[in-house]
């Protein structure tokens, strides 16, 4: 089954009580539909997975190698589609999985999921506390600086780019394009 937004929003809501996860799962799908449209994929079909990308993860904070592995279980529990299972474990790959990302869906989930963590903690240090006066070049110079959002994986970011086969410029010029009209709804 490919549930629906507000299915996808229940599953993610039972796994996860804190806000800030939440407002990921929303962050990162208003991105996923963003680059499906993009693409000329399914939006629907790429949000839920944005929403239910870590649905486990407040389940493995303690153990992060079990990320995406408790994942599996939680959505076949709930009847989700395989392809869906398959994306949500490939945006580890590398980290906590071995399950490679090969579609573009796959690809870009891997991408940009941490890059939406990165380009919101950059709004958030505005003095506007906004996306819609933050450009791609003050991005790009938090980018280099490694002391902010220290948590963020740009090593990750820059390979999702390359499996994208699209320039790193372009991929977080239209993550904060996708970003801008959801601030609110993500926490900011």
């Amino acid at each position: 089954m490919i549930p629906t937004r507000d299915q996808a929003l229940d599953l993610i809501r039972q796994h996860n009580q804190e806000a800030s996860h939440i407002h990921h799962a929303l962050a990162v799908e208003a991105a996923m539909r963003h680059f499906a449209e993009l693409y000329h994929e399914d939006p629907d079909l790429w949000g839920i997975v944005g929403i239910l990308h870590d649905i486990d993860w407040e389940e493995t904070t303690q153990t992060p190698e079990k990320h995406c592995h408790i994942a599996p279980e939680i959505l076949r529990e709930a009847g989700v589609d395989e392809n869906i299972i398959r994306a949500v474990q490939s945006h580890g790959y590398g980290i906590c999985t071995d399950i490679e990302p090969v579609t573009q869906l796959e690809k870009t989930l891997f991408t940009i999921d941490e890059l939406t963590g990165l380009i919101i903690t950059a709004g958030l240090v505005r003095p506007s506390k906004s996306l819609a006066d933050l450009e791609l070049k003050s991005v790009k110079k938090k980018w280099k600086d490694k002391a902010f959002a220290r948590g963020v994986n740009r090593e990750i970011i820059k390979q999702g780019a390359e499996r994208m086969n699209m320039p790193l410029d372009d991929v977080i010029n239209e993550t904060l394009i996708a970003l801008r009209p959801v601030e609110k709804l993500i926490g900011m």
